[in-house]
């Protein structure tokens, strides 16, 4: 990982353990998913590999700093979804060159399915009530503000860091 991806990397795991706490505080945390976002940007700016590091990291450390997510449930199933968003972000933008929108609809849908299946099988092995469909379903219509947010900030700060990183080079 060259160095500045690797520095950007830290700095979206940092924003992803800042910017919850800073809506949790203010009591909008749940619905407007403040640590998807600097995960989601890391996929579409710097890549997959990033942006799956970033995803699989973040909910951990913020968990053991801040005790958000709660370690269980939340955390197995905020990791693979993350990771998921990460990875899915870098490669439908970055390497398949989709549309940004496109994109980010595909990962949200991509990575709320892998959230679901870690849900499915917390339910079957460690007693956790939930199912797979009625969880992806509530996860979507209990975050909708988080949606919108989201379909605004990632392409505008996507569009924005693309423009200084290339009058950087």
């Amino acid at each position: 990982m060259k160095t500045k991806n690797l520095v950007m990397s830290a700095l979206f795991v940092a924003l992803g353990i800042l910017i919850p706490m800073i809506f949790h505080s203010m009591g909008l945390g749940k619905a407007f998913l403040p640590m998807h976002i600097p995960v989601l940007l890391a996929g579409f700016i710097l890549g997959k590999k990033e942006g799956f590091i970033v995803g699989l990291i973040t909910p951990i450390i913020s968990s053991l700093i801040t005790s958000m997510p709660p370690m269980f449930p939340m955390v197995p199933i905020m990791t693979v979804e993350l990771a998921i968003y990460g990875l899915f972000a870098g490669y439908f933008y970055k390497d398949k060159k989709l549309n940004i929108f496109v994109s980010l609809l595909l990962t949200m849908l991509i990575g709320r399915v892998f959230a679901g299946a870690v849900v499915a099988i917390l339910s079957t092995f460690f007693g956790f009530k939930g199912k797979m469909l009625p969880w992806i379903i509530a996860s979507v219509t209990e975050s909708v503000p988080g949606i919108i947010l989201q379909l605004i900030l990632i392409p505008t700060i996507t569009f924005a860091s693309e423009k200084v990183l290339k009058e950087n080079k």
